[in-house]
């Protein structure tokens, strides 16, 4: 799961066999809260883009029991094409992961470690945006 910019929030991992909405609703948990300047913490996003892949009622009600308003695109009912700018941004996120050669194919029999690496990834790919985004902000006052 990823922001809307890209930067990755949450990381499960599975095996290839199983079905993406049947850990739909662990990679929704694993969202850390999200902090703000005062008061209490959001600990959810407000809502969530999915395609055609996670049309099932129960991530349906995963998402309603947690207060998230749905965006899934339904099969055989919407295009393609109208999801299609808001995919990007995961599938840029996905590629930024399998730059690190570590990730590219597993190595790891263990899938803790292979979990480890993935996060690690992620820190890494979220560290690199903050140092963009502090020096573009630093080159650009106001």
């Amino acid at each position: 799961m990823s922001e809307r910019g890209g930067i990755p929030l949450s990381v499960v991992i599975s095996a290839a066999n199983r079905n993406d909405h049947l850990e739909f609703e662990k990679v929704v948990d694993a969202v850390a809260p999200v902090t703000g300047p005062a008061g209490r913490p959001r600990r959810r996003t407000d809502k969530l883009h999915a395609d055609k892949g996670y049309d099932y009622a129960t991530c349906r009600k995963t998402l309603r029991r947690r207060g998230i308003v749905a965006r899934i695109a339904r099969r055989g009912i919407e295009s393609a094409k109208r999801l299609g700018r808001h995919r990007y941004v995961i599938e840029r996120t996905l590629e930024w992961v399998s730059r690190f050669r570590r990730l590219a194919r597993r190595y790891e029999r263990k899938a803790a470690h292979f979990l480890g690496f993935a996060q690690l990834a992620c820190a890494v790919i979220c560290y690199r945006r903050a140092v963009k985004l502090d020096l573009l902000t630093h080159n650009n006052p106001k």
